[in-house]
């Protein structure tokens, strides 16, 4: 599980979750108001608004349409998959084996405490 998370919070310019994604190494990115989550957005999410209607247009002209056109809660999923704290490996290979989400937050009650993704998973049992 990963606990050092990127988060965003509900109000800020979805430009932010462009820049995010584009540095990389980050596929889904909680929401968060307060410490408790309230949402994610994957890299799929974003690529179907951000490239589906404005095509090729350079960062700050992105950013520029993104952040008049969306705010991050017309983008993320509003009701994400998540374990508790105590969940096991198991749990969550359960659920990421099903092959419809590649992340599930890990909440203490509704507080964000961490992140685990399909990859983490992999990891770990390359591990063992």
């Amino acid at each position: 599980m990963s606990q050092n998370l990127i988060t965003v919070h509900e109000g800020e310019p979805l430009s932010k979750l462009r820049q995010i994604f584009e540095q990389g190494e980050i596929h889904h990115v909680p929401v968060v108001s307060g410490e408790n989550l309230i949402g994610i957005v994957s890299w799929t999410d974003f690529l179907r608004i951000s490239f589906g209607e404005f095509g090729n247009q350079d960062g700050k002209q992105l950013d520029s349409m993104l952040d008049n056109h969306y705010k991050i809660v017309d983008v993320m999923n509003r009701s994400p998959k998540t374990l508790p704290l105590r969940s096991t490996v198991r749990d969550a290979a359960r659920i990421l084996g099903e092959g419809k989400f590649h992340s599930i937050p890990i909440v203490d009650e509704d507080k964000l405490v961490g992140l685990v993704t399909s990859t983490d998973l992999v990891n770990y049992l390359v591990d063992l």
